[in-house]
């Protein structure tokens, strides 16, 4: 296959406050080095991409208001790679948006699409994945996505469960995809997990462009509609007018409730190469290999700690200050000069417990 067909869709327009308050509306976590490699999440990813696509080839999906972040960690970026959503509508519009570009330059092009947040430990390992994972794809009408296989019931990420009896096939055969499964609770995810069948949903898939097309346009109508007229809007000096009347009409919907759960097409490939989406303090904590013997995170200076374990720790405060803490378990403390947090790292906790920050008095804090 021509490789100059082959595409990335890199999806950088969360705004999720899962590590806030290092993160914040204005600065979210794929534009942080939440995992402390000397990397933002969304350069490492452009990077581990264009290893594998043609970096002319790679697209960038972000809000408008992020323009300035993006081109500033991703410099060699084209201009034209970098589709800006004025509104987030979450990964089903994203999708559409990207999808419609490419299919306007290359209505032949094999697209992988991925989030822009994943650690990786065996790089090499993960490339011969996608590039088999991506293969398929171009020969085959399916809609593929990539599923890791657990490693502990973790609640933090969706599932994706294959036929019965095929846990024992080789990681080369790709397998239909039976049920997929939203973030289930602990007792839930333990079963999941105990059945052999079940792998984490990465939130990576691969298939052709003119596929997608057809099964967004299938099963996500309200999506596509809005996006009426795209023939002759994008790519030309009418998209942001074009894109602000389609995103204040769109719905808000995910790839995977709109399109991946409902069509026939979904096919699971599988790899095994130290995949993790650092989606909290509480997954940033079970994978940061730093850890003192007490199992603790710290990224703090002068700190003192007695009967603390597998807590967090993090100071991004620059005046001298001491912290002494003391019988801690499962926490993090976070402090960023105008913030201290100091919560359970769980997290359904944590997020439960942010969902405070919706209060009117707490907005310049968020």
């Amino acid at each position: 296959m021509n490789k100059d067909n082959r595409y990335c869709v890199i999806m950088a327009g969360g705004t999720s406050n899962h590590f806030w308050p290092i993160s914040r509306e204005a600065s979210p976590k794929q534009f942080l080095d939440i995992a402390y490699t000397g990397e933002s999440f969304i350069k490492t990813t452009y990077d581990r991409f264009s290893r594998i696509i043609p970096p002319e080839n790679i697209i960038v999906v972000s809000l408008a208001r992020f323009a300035d972040l993006v081109r500033k960690q991703i410099p060699d970026l084209p201009a034209d790679n970098l589709l800006l959503e004025p509104y987030s509508r979450s990964t089903g519009p994203c999708l559409v948006y990207a999808t419609y570009s490419i299919m306007k330059r290359n209505p032949d092009a094999t697209v992988l699409a991925t989030p822009a947040d994943h650690t990786i430990a065996d790089e090499s390992g993960f490339r011969d994945t996608i590039l088999k994972m991506m293969e398929y794809a171009e020969e085959k009408p399916v809609l593929m996505t990539l599923g890791i296989p657990p490693t502990n019931p973790d609640t933090s990420y969706g599932y994706i469960q294959a036929p019965k009896g095929s846990e024992d096939a080789s990681y080369d055969i790709p397998l239909k995809v039976k049920t997929f499964t939203e973030k289930p609770d602990k007792a839930m995810a333990e079963v999941l997990c105990k059945t052999g069948e079940f792998y984490w949903n990465s939130g990576i898939f691969a298939w052709k462009v003119s596929v997608i097309k057809e099964e967004m346009e299938k099963y996500i109508p309200d999506v596509t509609a809005v996006f009426s007229g795209w023939e002759k809007a994008l790519g030309t000096d009418e998209e942001r007018t074009f894109l602000e009347k389609a995103y204040t009409d769109c719905p808000k919907v995910s790839i995977d409730y709109g399109v991946m759960e409902k069509t026939d097409r979904a096919w699971l490939y599988r790899g095994d190469f130290g995949w993790s989406d650092i989606d909290g303090w509480d997954s940033l904590s079970r994978n940061f290999n730093g850890k003192t013997p007490d199992g603790n995170v710290v990224f703090a200076d002068n700190i003192m700690t007695e009967d603390c374990r597998d807590s967090i720790f993090v100071s991004t405060v620059r005046r001298k200050k001491f912290y002494a803490v003391k019988g801690l378990k499962d926490y993090v403390i976070v402090d960023t000069g105008d913030v201290l947090l100091i919560c359970p790292k769980d997290y359904k906790q944590f997020k439960d417990f942010l969902s405070g920050l919706g209060m009117p008095e707490y907005e310049s804090f968020r």
